[in-house]
């Protein structure tokens, strides 16, 4: 290379003639040379890298096969291999001989402990039962054909909560069964069932088949009635459409000592049915008092809408307002608000219940919320049935149910609690006639969120954090919703015999009693953004232009700022640095 570029001036004196040719063509000549010195530089080094790089690979290769061959570590000692996902080798002081993949290696469960499992996520179904009795070739009165013991895979169920049936006039979806066994009842020992039926007064007869423990046949029993759960009037009265009832079968006399098991609705006397309900009798434990106050919530239905806060301090408000226990049942809710309910029924202040819709409704996530929304009436009428089976698990447990949104509460006015309150009521009801009511129901009045901003220009209070919303809106309509509208009730589980949202449809002895609670005794605390539809004509004219300040809810402040804040901290909904505070650490609250 030296060589050419030291004979390369003497060739173009020779070759060109022209002095600035020449002059040209020299540069041309050293531009050309200093280019490929350049890219053989760069080259090189992109060659390098190959060659390390498949060298590295081979390496990787010839490593692994030596490992696999000999099983032991590379390069001695404790220092082992891996190889990553590029295929490079990094070292790690694990030996991967003497180390195993954390799988799961619990022991094996036997069938028994699966279908335990299930009965505690299938509460309807008699799992138990069925599990220890399959193989039995159980039936009616020596004929082996005839209402034959269902075993588990016989049985039709729907959406996971419900059991069909098909009859010649309709289709029934049974949801759960309940032993009635209370002094009022007059037709004694009796199951019930909640149902949905694709008919109006269903006309087709029906039966029970009744399972007792320990008994190789079933006792049957004629359905004696239908309990429509829902006006005419109220809309959706048709055939094809879902409609709630609440079905009913006598025990006969000669088996009112005992409780039944499960229990089978059929067409026909001797029909293999295709249900089996567990038949829900939740008695008090000797030496058991019953609860003062239950609180029933209908399916919630929030999937994208992130209320936890709001349920929070709801929960908080009423159990300082002396709620024993709340019973929600859960559609689709918000991860967070899931977070919450689950935070609750650990501390065993809630109880959680899954719920699916019955039938061709819809279940998946975000449809069913906007079928929901756009079908008013059916969501009205699949409410009743959680708002039932919430009556029917608690008739021996409580002596008050509530049926309650989490919007809403019942406030005592001139007492400090519900139990306080509800003692001058029962009194005052007495004096008014003697006889005890089915229920005590109070005046409904809207807190509407825009009555905190009309009355204080100024904003929020600032001794109450912001995110309470209840402590925060302290402004009410001064005009209560017309007696009997939009009411709620405490209601008395000895009397009540089928509930809607408002007041009982149905009560045992005859005629539904319900006192009307005073308002300067207590009322309905209803937090909207606006009135209920029914009442928008006249919402701005009746309530929102007449509002007054009513703080009684901040006689529970303390407790509940500090509970409130409290299960935030503890629940990580707090972010005020990178670290987050311990659940233990203490809060200053106002």
């Amino acid at each position: 290379m030296v060589a050419l570029l030291s004979e390369w001036p003497k060739f173009l004196t020779r070759s060109v003639p022209s002095r600035p040719c020449r002059r040209m063509l020299v540069i041309l000549f050293f531009w050309t040379c200093f280019c490929f010195l350049v890219f053989q530089l760069t080259s090189r080094d992109d060659l390098v890298d190959v060659i390390t790089t498949g060298r590295r690979r081979q390496s990787s290769r010839e490593l692994l096969q030596k490992v696999v061959e000999t099983r032991k570590p590379l390069w001695g000692g404790n220092e082992s291999v891996i190889l990553s996902g590029s295929g490079s080798i990094s070292t790690t002081e694990l030996n991967i001989f003497e180390v195993e993949p954390a799988i799961d290696k619990s022991p094996k469960r036997d069938e028994k402990a699966v279908v335990e499992e299930l009965a505690a996520q299938l509460p309807n179904l008699p799992l138990v039962y069925l599990h220890e009795n399959k193989g039995k070739n159980w039936h009616f009165k020596g004929n082996k054909t005839c209402a034959k013991f269902p075993t588990l895979y016989d049985l039709h169920i729907n959406n996971i909560y419900w059991q069909e049936t098909e009859t010649s006039n309709g289709t029934f979806y049974m949801y759960g069964a309940y032993l009635d066994r209370r002094k009022n009842n007059r037709l004694g020992p009796t199951i019930r069932i909640l149902a949905m039926i694709n008919r109006l007064q269903p006309q087709v007869k029906t039966y029970c088949q009744i399972w007792f423990s320990g008994s190789k046949e079933p006792v049957i029993s004629k359905v004696l009635e239908y309990k429509y759960i829902w006006f005419n009037k109220w809309g959706n009265y048709k055939n094809g459409i879902f409609q709630p009832y609440m079905m009913a079968c006598q025990i006969p006399s000669s088996h009112w000592k005992q409780v039944p098991v499960s229990v089978s609705i059929v067409e026909n006397v001797c029909d293999k049915a295709t249900n089996n309900l567990r038949v829900v009798y939740n008695q008090l434990e000797p030496g058991e008092k019953k609860k003062k106050f239950a609180v029933c919530v209908k399916g919630l239905d929030f999937p994208t809408d992130d209320l936890s806060v709001r349920l929070i301090e709801w929960i908080e408000i009423l159990n300082a307002l002396g709620a024993d226990k709340i019973f929600l049942y859960n559609l689709e809710v918000h991860p967070n608000v899931t977070k919450v309910l689950e935070h609750y029924v650990k501390q065993g202040k809630v109880d959680l219940t899954p719920l699916s819709l019955p039938g061709y409704q819809p279940n998946m996530q975000i449809l069913q919320h906007l079928y929901l929304k756009s079908k008013l009436n059916n969501k009205r009428q699949n409410e009743l049935i959680p708002y039932n089976d919430c009556l029917y698990r608690n008739i021996y447990r409580y002596e008050y149910v509530a049926l309650l949104d989490i919007d809403e509460v019942i406030m005592p006015l001139k007492h400090q609690d519900w139990s306080g309150m509800m003692k001058a009521v029962e009194q005052n009801s007495l004096k008014v006639k003697n006889e005890t009511r089915a229920s005590f129901n109070f005046r409904n009045v809207y807190f509407m969120d825009e009555m905190l901003t009309a009355h204080r220009p100024q904003g929020l209070f600032k001794d109450i954090p912001p995110y309470l919303h209840m402590m925060q809106h302290v402004y009410r309509s001064a005009n209560y919703t017309k007696p009997g509208q939009y009411v709620k009730c405490f209601h008395n589980t000895e009397k009540v015999l089928i509930l809607h949202n408002h007041f009982p449809l149905g009560c045992l002895g005859g005629v539904c009693t319900s006192y009307p609670v005073n308002t300067e005794v207590g009322h309905l605390q209803h937090y909207r953004a606006d009135c209920v539809n029914t009442l928008k004509k006249s919402c701005a004219k009746e309530y929102k232009h007449f509002s007054v300040e009513d703080s009684t809810i901040w006689r529970y402040k303390k407790e509940v700022i500090a509970r409130t804040t409290d299960t935030l901290n503890r629940l990580g909904f707090f972010r005020v640095s990178a670290q987050p505070t311990p659940p233990s650490a203490a809060l200053v609250v106002p």
